[in-house]
């Protein structure tokens, strides 16, 4: 036993300590191999990240139009990286008649009462802000096809997304305690019995973990600054099935604080991609599916102490 020894405190999802120091040590030169050919880890420079999942965008748009068929896409967290897709669709006069975005998640309130568009923090409100309203009104999808989760249609989303042709791709990136989407570990929402249980779980309304809304507290919607009370209790999501559905995946590991070395993300990342496959770590799940990742080389850094940096 170390001299000095504890255990994790209780409310932490994870804390099998033997996994945890295993991969810790996981550094740029191990952390793209994996056991699954199909779960394929790419490691990148850090300013290829968001040119990495713009091109996919545009390009997946481009061919819909080309082709003149449907594309069905499950988005993030709307990002400023949207407006240079839309300045993309612009300059090269691409239509996006044939495109339906489905949001993976967006805010409620302490009743499980979904955020509007109205709601300034949220996140049809950026799709609209950062997508929509950039592209040449000519080329746009119709309104409609902007698809969002809502008090009304939340018990028929999942079903939303199948009807609409299911989704061709599902962008994504791990929370601090390791969701996809919205999709939580230790919520009473998406308790279950077993791992097969727990992917059968479609969209729901959910009570967020204390790191999601710690996490989001530092995100620039919501000032930055640790206001963790600013951020709402719950919110709606897609759940497990529908990231297991979707014909294509594609998860991003890069965020840092504010572009330093800093991140509340590169011990959670290589939880869940080299970690056990458990709702504990619920983005470990795509470890069994057919997915490209991308880790920028920052990100992929070992966790060890930074001695002379301290806070």
């Amino acid at each position: 036993m170390k001299e000095f020894d504890f255990r994790p405190a209780p409310w932490i999802p994870f804390k099998d300590e033997e996994v945890l120091e295993k991969v810790r040590k996981i550094g740029p030169e191990e952390i793209t191999k994996h056991s699954n050919p199909d779960f394929r880890i790419n490691l990148v420079e850090d300013d290829e990240l968001e040119l990495i999942w713009m091109a996919d965008m545009f390009y997946r748009i481009k061919r819909s139009d080309e082709e003149n068929k449907k594309l069905v896409m499950i988005l993030p967290n709307p990002a400023p990286t949207y407006m240079k897709v839309a300045y993309l669709i612009n300059k090269f006069r691409v239509s996006c008649r044939n495109v339906f975005t489905f949001n993976m998640d967006e805010w409620a309130d302490d009743q499980g009462r979904i955020a509007g568009e109205d709601y300034p923090q949220g996140f049809l409100n950026s799709t609209l802000r950062f997508l929509y309203n950039k592209i040449d009104p000519t080329l746009r999808m119709p309104r409609e096809n902007i698809i969002a989760p809502t008090t009304g249609n939340i018990r028929d989303y999942s079903s939303m997304i199948i009807d609409a042709g299911g989704a061709d791709i599902c962008y994504s990136g791990p929370g601090w305690a390791g969701h996809l989407a919205f999709i939580d570990p230790d919520v009473p929402e998406f308790a279950a019995e077993s791992l097969e249980q727990w992917k059968t779980y479609g969209a729901r309304v959910v009570t967020l973990h204390p790191l999601t809304i710690a996490q989001n507290s530092l995100h620039g919607s919501f000032g930055a600054s640790g206001d963790i009370a600013a951020v709402p209790p719950k919110a709606a999501t897609i759940g497990p099935a529908d990231a297991i559905a979707a014909k294509n995946r594609m998860e991003f590991h890069g965020l840092t604080t504010a572009g330093t070395y800093v991140t509340w993300q590169r011990m959670i990342s290589k939880l869940v991609l080299h970690g056990p496959v458990t709702p504990a770590v619920p983005s470990s799940i795509l470890q069994t599916l057919d997915t490209d990742v991308y880790v920028t080389r920052t990100l992929a850094q070992k966790v060890e102490p930074l001695w002379n940096m301290q806070y």
